[in-house]
């Protein structure tokens, strides 16, 4: 029995196809290949007819990288993270561990600045209006640009 047909057949060890993979992560197939061309995904390995097989440690690295790119992170920026393992304690990485800490308050910083913006309509829906009268726009975030994204 050949290497591939064992690891099929083990369950806790299984092999996706790259539709499999991309209903079990939500990144579209076309983006799977855009990022192993990249190099933020190793080579696939190959069935016999040449079609993708991924498996459950590819298809996790693909969740993961698909949290960081909603949290804003750009691709390069995930490539460090992506080469730890799942048991790694980042704090054995202060760089690391210090980049995360500044993504995520450059996040909680936007989210603020989006609640002002929230708050403003409210008021507006609910209160003064539209009209003439409007009182000062006092938002302290509108400097505030939402992550943009590197190609």
């Amino acid at each position: 029995m050949s290497e591939m047909t064992e690891t099929a057949a083990r369950p806790e060890q299984p092999g996706y196809s790259i539709k499999q993979t991309a209903e079990l992560t939500g990144i579209t197939e076309d983006t799977i290949r855009y990022y192993e061309k990249i190099g933020l995904l190793p080579r696939a390995q190959r069935k016999g007819n040449t079609h993708r097989i991924y498996s459950s440690a590819d298809v996790e690295r693909m969740k993961l990288i698909g949290c960081l790119k909603k949290t804003g992170m750009p691709l390069d920026d995930m490539r460090p993270y992506l080469n730890l393992t799942p048991d790694t304690a980042l704090t054995e990485y202060p760089e690391l561990y210090e980049q995360l800490q500044t993504h995520k308050q450059n996040i909680l910083e936007q989210i603020a600045s989006l609640q002002q913006i929230v708050d403003f309509i409210d008021n507006k829906v609910t209160g003064s209006g539209f009209g003439t009268r409007n009182q000062d726009c006092k938002l302290t975030g509108d400097a505030k640009r939402m992550p943009v994204r590197k190609k």
